[in-house]
């Protein structure tokens, strides 16, 4: 058996080395061809170089590596292209055919080589992550030689048999575009798992906001309620609150943590908003750090020719492919669309190498046999914002996505665990003209008019309005003697369909027909939560206990036929808000496992991922998590109307 075994590493090296050998000749020989001066390309003195290239990579990589990885953070990103390109300098410069001199020649050729061989072994593997997947399985199975303390060994490490758990989120995507897609066989990794019966999807609904924050507040903490809307005001210490911006997200975290968040028992926060109480956090924006010393996957990544370079390079091409298709949505003059130029084509070749970067710090993570991964990978929601969720440039990414669960699976048997996969998003999005493209004016135009002193936030098509002349939140009354045309002139706006403050009986909701009074649902003339669906009224009572609620929420009409919102902001496909796809989230997960709770916003999603911790053994059951995890009782006629929701449909 071990003759064998060995027989079989020894051809897969052998054919590792052909294949390295013959595409390190072909990209010399194009490097030297394309260089201006070079006098000839002598295929003796070619071979010669190869075999050069490879002395020097064998030496010089392994003592690059050892410096990205006691370096880390960004050094790491730096020295990834440098290792290549000085492995090429050193290589070209003891050239036997000394074609090449000079040391700005040397860099330029070096430089020249590193972007032909990224090229080049792209197009062999025909666009496929089978190269991506060989240099992950050798950094696991590194990581687990180190860890038995093997540092050669040929044995292949045996699969882990111990239960782990990974969660994937694919940022923005919407339950009826995942089963679109599905049906459509454009995802054939998830398609796979749910006609073979593997696993289940289902819909769950996520409440107000609907954003990538407060959905992770609830799914990692369970305490949504944190959280108003993507960004907000304070009025108590004045400040303007921006999730996304590590040092207010690192602020946010000390609010929602107690210690018994979702990965608190040595589980793995990667790419994510929030920790979730997490042992390791690698690229999570409220610890503010790129991957440290500690992470060697991110190392690897770095410095590995299929890596950051190859990133790099395929990421122009990202760019160019952007370029295009922008150009053919206004050709045809595709409606609606926005303006896709400036940070946004550097947003699309950042999301690619992020999400490369991901999978191999999982990768790592996988081998390191945590018992708990939960790994955020953003492409389809950064595209789609842009381009539209159920555009071919969004669904290109979604595929991506798909596939990268493919190499997951792929990756599998070299991990320290037998991990257990679900799948989830955060929300969805809805399509949509922007506010400003419809009406011609920001609602920031319209609240000046009606209240000059008001301060407008937005995420989506949700609005917050402040008062900050008031040290607190104020109610109607009191709004419409400091501004007297300030509601009705927001609620007979076409643009807007809700708007919600406080009343003396509680919130209101006033349409431009009628009102809703949610406490016990009265309803004067046409109820202007109908085209929102039926968890309108729960949502927006929810949504006004949360902290830091603006005096006024406004939200913006809805298409009864299309199902399209206006975004506030500049995007075609939003979601913060109430109004088509956006609350429509989507959760993959093993068919036999049990559903224990009704998915009806972020924090029931946390509770049954406890239960499904628990179940698996990574976690003993927590009585103070489960109450503290649970839905902030409400009082008075509010508490009767909430226990009346209706449960959320299954896939």
């Amino acid at each position: 058996m071990a003759i064998r075994t060995h027989a079989r590493w020894a051809a897969h090296r052998g054919r590792a080395v052909l294949r390295s050998a013959i595409l390190t000749f072909v990209v010399l020989t194009l490097t030297l061809w394309l260089m201006p001066g070079v006098a000839g390309t002598d295929v003796v003195d070619t071979l010669g170089l190869v075999v050069l290239v490879a002395a020097v990579g064998a030496v010089l990589r392994p003592l690059l590596l050892l410096g990205i990885t006691a370096l880390g953070g960004w050094a790491a990103m730096l020295l990834g292209v440098v290792a290549q390109v000085v492995v090429m300098v050193v290589a070209l410069r003891f050239d036997p055919g000394s074609r090449i001199s000079g040391l700005p020649s040397l860099v330029f050729a070096a430089i020249l080589a590193v972007v032909v061989a990224a090229l080049l072994d792209w197009m062999v593997d025909s666009g496929s992550d089978d190269t991506f997947v060989r240099e992950a399985r050798r950094l696991m199975r590194g990581v687990r030689r180190r860890a038995a303390g093997r540092l050669l060994t040929l044995r292949r490490p045996p699969a882990g048999t111990e239960p782990g758990l990974l969660i994937v989120q694919l940022d923005g995507v919407a339950e009826p575009v995942l089963r679109w897609a599905i049906r459509a066989g454009n995802l054939p990794v998830l398609g796979n798992w749910l006609r073979t019966g593997s696993h289940t999807a289902r819909g769950w609904h996520t409440g107000l906001p609907s954003t990538t924050p407060a959905s992770q507040a609830g799914i990692l903490h369970g305490a949504t309620r944190q959280i108003p809307g993507f960004r907000w005001y304070e009025k108590d210490t004045g400040k303007m609150m921006v999730s996304n911006r590590p040092r207010d997200a690192a602020i946010i975290e000390s609010r929602l943590s107690d210690g018994r968040g979702l990965l608190r028992d040595g589980g793995v926060s990667i790419g994510n908003a929030f920790s979730g109480d997490a042992v390791t956090n690698l690229l999570t924006v409220s610890h503010a750090a790129l991957p440290g010393r500690s992470a060697r996957g991110w190392a690897a990544f770095m410095a590995s020719p299929y890596g950051f370079t190859r990133a790099l390079v395929l990421g122009v091409a990202e760019v160019l492919t952007e370029l295009h298709q922008a150009r053919l949505q206004r050709r045809r003059n595709l409606q609606p669309r926005v303006s896709r130029s400036g940070a946004f084509l550097a947003l699309r070749p950042a999301s690619m190498l992020l999400r490369d970067v991901n999978v191999s710090l999982v990768a790592e993570q996988m081998a390191r046999g945590v018992p708990a991964i939960y790994c955020d990978l953003v492409d389809y929601d950064e595209v789609a914002h842009h381009a539209g969720p159920a555009r071919p440039e969004s669904m290109r990414q979604l595929e991506n996505l798909d596939r990268m669960l493919g190499v997951l699976h792929r990756l599998a048997p070299e991990a320290a665990r037998r991990y257990h996969l679900v799948v989830l998003s955060d929300h969805g999005q809805s399509q949509g003209p922007t506010f400003r493209q419809r009406f011609g004016e920001n609602l920031d135009d319209v609240v000046q008019r009606l209240a000059a002193e008001a301060l407008v936030v937005s995420s989506g098509n949700l609005s917050m309005i402040y008062l900050t002349r008031f040290p607190r939140r104020v109610g109607r009354a009191a709004i419409e003697h400091a501004h007297p045309r300030l509601i009705t002139g927001l609620t007979a706006h076409p643009g807007i369909g809700l708007v919600v403050v406080q009343d003396e009986d509680g919130p209101v909701a006033y349409g431009p027909a009628g009102t809703h009074r949610l406490r016990d649902g009265a309803v004067t003339g046409t109820d202007p939560l109908l085209p929102y669906g039926p968890h309108t009224r729960a949502d927006l009572l929810r949504h006004q206990s949360a902290a830091h609620v603006g005096d006024l929420v406004v939200i913006s009409s809805v298409d009864p036929e299309t199902l399209e919102v206006c975004a506030f902001e500049e995007l075609v496909g939003s979601h913060g808000g109430l109004g088509g796809w956006q609350t429509d989230a989507m959760l993959v997960h093993p068919a036999d496992w049990p559903v224990t709770h009704e998915l009806n916003g972020p924090d029931a999603v946390h509770r049954q991922l406890l239960d499904w911790l628990v179940m698996l053994g990574l976690r003993q059951p927590d009585q103070a998590t489960l109450e503290r995890s649970a839905p902030i009782p409400p009082t008075g006629p509010q508490a009767e109307e909430i226990a009346r929701l209706s449960p959320i449909r299954d896939g």
